[in-house]
């Protein structure tokens, strides 16, 4: 019996000035089957997923859509037909409710037209959230949510179009463990109601976990595609990379330099607890939690994205007030958000232009930008961090999110901070980038860099630092020692009683 393939690509390229993203890829997709797509940031991925969700038109090739040629001129159209994608950047309505996000396109009316039927739309949005098992309430605004509500939300708005295909682009990369699980819950009920999914992602035990199928891509080039039970992860790594990576090292001894960030009952607005801890000059401190735990919103406080209500914050045992972003780096304290491209990046903008935004002193005379001194800077910073791009003056949102990620450390290290706070460092970011951000990390570590980590991934918690601080509802609820502890002991002290 023939497989029953929902959708195929043929020999599908695609070209951007100065850059080959695809050169004739292939990809079948099975009705009721999760087909991963993955490889190296920059291998493609992201570009065939957004020709396939109407987003890009292919220069040369054919998509067949249930046996039949298609043109996908926008996402409309390819929602119409029945394609959906969850995108790892998410891109709401931020003035909007989450139920108006969730109906977007497709409002329910009642009495007259045009007047939108809000209770509906309400009950539709907390029955898909319950589906993913989040409480969140539909009538919140998406611009008061965190990045991993928000991708809930898109997860949501996705799972209302009933789409045959969806397309899901690192879903997890910003949910925490319960949500993963209700997601992972979501998948084996599309796929027992025949829907297709695509799954990107980096995180290859969920790959392993989810998928009947893997495709890799490398550099535009379709390398493989297997069915799991064919791969291991040592295999799956080779075919992505190409190559050989040096396994992780251990966490280095707990630093003994000097107390840098001192924490003394700090209480941010509308919570009722307060957090105290230090981190030292030399040390890796990683704060762990689920979503929702207070995490983001503590390092937020610190860095003067969101101040706190009451507490003190000491710096090299000097009280200083954190009002704004600019008070903070001026007290040596620099932050790299889990939304890079929100908070860390301006898109539009060159990678000189983002690596500089925060240091222009050091490439100005008076009043005015010294553009060698600016270059010269940037190239020092290309070459320190390797990021790679044709040149310093390439538009930032073009490049991989690894290199993108690694302009936004280096913009935070030209602030000569002595705290560096990494929020999800290695969020959407392929294997490769993640092994060289963490080769950096750990060498901002043995500089003296006092680091303050958050992340979701229990993995790379175990792996860089010298000391875990669990957060569970606002408040921590444990210090563990990485080199004597477990994944499964972090989650207890994770979860609420």
């Amino acid at each position: 019996m023939g497989r029953d393939l929902v959708l195929q690509v043929r020999n599908l390229s695609k070209s951007f000035p100065g850059v080959i993203a695809l050169k004739g890829v292939n990809l079948d997709v099975e009705r009721g089957q999760v087909h991963a797509v993955t490889g190296e940031n920059g291998a493609g991925k992201s570009t065939l997923m957004k020709i396939l969700a109407g987003i890009h038109a292919p220069d040369a090739g054919e998509i067949l859509f249930k046996g039949r040629p298609v043109r996908l001129g926008n996402p409309h159209e390819a929602l119409r037909m029945g394609i959906s994608m969850i995108h790892q950047e998410p891109l709401p309505f931020p003035d909007l409710t989450v139920a108006e996000n969730i109906s977007m396109g497709r409002e329910p009316t009642r009495w007259f037209p045009g007047w939108l039927d809000k209770p509906a739309m309400s009950r539709e949005a907390g029955e898909l959230l319950e589906r993913l098992g989040v409480s969140l309430p539909p009538w919140r605004k998406m611009k008061d949510l965190s990045v991993a509500e928000m991708q809930t939300v898109g997860i949501a708005k996705a799972l209302a179009y009933r789409a045959e295909v969806i397309i899901m682009d690192e879903p997890s990369s910003a949910i925490s463990g319960r949500e993963v699980e209700a997601l992972f819950g979501v998948i084996r009920d599309l796929k027992r109601q025949g829907v297709a999914v695509i799954y990107i992602s980096h995180k290859l035990e969920e790959i392993f976990r989810t998928s009947d199928a893997v495709t890799v891509l490398r550099d535009g080039l379709h390398v493989a595609t297997h069915a799991i039970g064919e791969l291991d992860e040592s295999k799956l790594i080779a075919l992505m990379v190409g190559r050989d990576l040096k396994p992780a090292k251990p966490a280095s001894a707990v630093g003994q330099g000097e107390v840098a960030l001192e924490v003394r009952g700090l209480r941010r607005a509308g919570a009722s607890r307060t957090v105290s801890f230090q981190v030292r000059r030399g040390e890796i401190l990683a704060i762990a939690g689920l979503m929702g735990a207070g995490r983001t919103e503590l390092v937020s406080a610190i860095s003067g994205l969101a101040p706190a209500e009451i507490g003190e914050i000491r710096v090299r045992g000097r009280s200083v007030r954190i009002r704004n972003t600019r008070d903070a780096i001026s007290s040596g304290i620099a932050m790299v958000s889990e939304d890079r491209m929100r908070y860390g990046l301006v898109p539009s903008m060159s990678v000189k232009h983002n690596v500089t935004l925060s240091s222009l002193d050091r490439c100005s005379r008076g009043w005015f930008i010294d553009q060698s001194a600016e270059n010269h800077v940037t190239d020092q910073q290309i070459q320190a961090f390797s990021i790679k791009s044709p040149g310093r003056n390439r538009k930032v949102k073009l490049l991989s999110g690894g290199n993108q990620q690694k302009v936004v450390i280096a913009k935070a290290l030209l602030t000569d901070p002595t705290i560096l706070i990494l929020d999800e460092p290695s969020r959407g970011i392929d294997i490769g980038a993640k092994a060289e951000v963490y080769a950096i990390v750990r060498r901002l570590a043995r500089e003296g860099k006092a680091i303050l980590m958050v992340s979701s991934e229990l993995a790379e918690i175990l792996s860089l630092s010298d000391r875990i601080l669990v957060m569970r509802e606002g408040e921590i609820s444990a210090e563990l020692d990485p080199q004597h502890t477990t994944q499964e002991e972090i989650m207890r002290w994770a979860v609420p009683n």
